[in-house]
């Protein structure tokens, strides 16, 4: 029988110290933060296994829910100019707007297919976005399977490339712009219909393509099977693919030569058992700050490694997770996960737009 009674006052007030003191503590790293829920029910969290990632995701850094309830996000960029993000709903071909204080509006429909017949595949819309040098906005258009510029007055679009050695893209995927104007694409099979075995598809491989400022396409590479998000290295002497291929769910990374084609394949990282082991989501879209530091969507949510490989910490959204970018002078991280639109606060030294 026991005698709580018995135990010291002095020993009591210690144990109470102590249960104080450990409430009150940060997240250490190999911690794990307090999970933020969303309407949706998941519950977000950040897993920090290195110090070097409290100076780019600091300790209490909040964790947001923007937006809920869409079909599958994508493609989040940011306009530094007048400070928004748009990000696309691939299956509602269409592409949004979120602005502090206003919400989320529609900024463009149709996005990627334009087509009258009805479209008979999952993800007719718009899927990466960007910025091109010259201020305009450039959309991978799943559906009419081209990389295209919208023309603000008319809301229609330009195409800037819909081919390869006179066969048609499969789907252009996502992309990213040199700082010389040269633009790099991926072409994985997502848009069509019936994807691989769609009897539309011309081409017989998925390819990652560089069409340079003066209009010259050339073939990168046709040996990734499923090329799905990239980036350059801040010095864009490396330049990062996801390969969104459940039986090789890798991020490699490519030496940049001089005259803009790609030597030296190695993996970066393989995260073939994450995904064997359940957790949600594929190597996808990704963005690199100024040190380095990947933000890599794909299985469990986004990884964040440093520039060497290590794995840094994961932001983790219980859901597949398509894409993020980074806004608000670097202060902030957006996140396409699923249905939502998130975002997680940054430390803000680092990171670009």
């Amino acid at each position: 029988m026991s005698n709580r009674r018995g135990i010291p006052s002095l020993l009591v007030i210690v144990i109470v110290s102590l249960l104080l003191s450990a409430s009150c503590r940060k997240p250490e790293s190999g911690q794990v933060a307090t999970p933020s829920p969303s309407p949706s029910g998941r519950e977000v969290r950040i897993v920090r296994l290195d110090p070097r990632l409290d100076a780019i995701v600091a300790p209490g850094s909040p964790i947001e829910t923007l937006a809920d309830g869409y079909k599958w996000t994508e493609g989040p960029v940011w306009n530094p100019r007048d400070n928004y993000l748009l990000f696309t709903n691939i299956p509602g071909n269409e592409v949004l707007k979120w602005q502090e204080g206003a919400g989320v509006s529609q900024f463009l429909h149709p996005s990627g297919y334009t087509g009258t017949a009805t479209f008979t595949g999952n993800e007719p819309g718009a899927n990466g976005l960007a910025y091109d040098p010259q201020g305009n906005l450039i959309l991978c258009q799943h559906g009419d399977r081209r990389v295209a510029r919208l023309n603000p007055a008319s809301q229609g679009f330009t195409t800037i490339v819909d081919s390869f050695e006179g066969k048609r893209l499969n789907s252009p995927n996502d992309l990213v712009f040199k700082s010389n104007g040269d633009l790099y694409f991926t072409d994985p099979p997502y848009g069509l219909p019936k994807q691989m075995d769609d009897p539309a598809r011309e081409l017989d491989f998925c390819g990652v393509y560089r069409l340079s400022k003066s209009g010259s396409l050339s073939l990168l590479t046709r040996n990734i099977t499923r090329p799905n998000g990239l980036a350059f290295s801040p010095d864009e002497s490396v330049l990062y693919v996801a390969s969104s291929d459940p039986g090789m769910a890798v991020w490699w990374s490519f030496k940049v030569l001089e005259d803009g084609t790609l030597s030296d394949a190695k993996i970066f990282f393989d995260a073939t058992n994450w995904v064997k082991e359940g957790r949600k989501g594929l190597p996808d879209g990704m963005k690199v700050d100024r040190a380095g530091n990947l933000f890599a969507t794909g299985p469990g949510g986004v990884i964040i490694f440093g520039a060497d490989g290590t794995h840094l910490g994961t932001i983790e959204t219980g859901v597949p997770t398509a894409n993020c970018a980074i806004g608000e002078g670097g202060k902030a991280l957006y996140i396409t996960a699923n249905t939502a639109l998130l975002r997680v606060g940054l430390a803000g030294s680092n990171q670009k737009q």
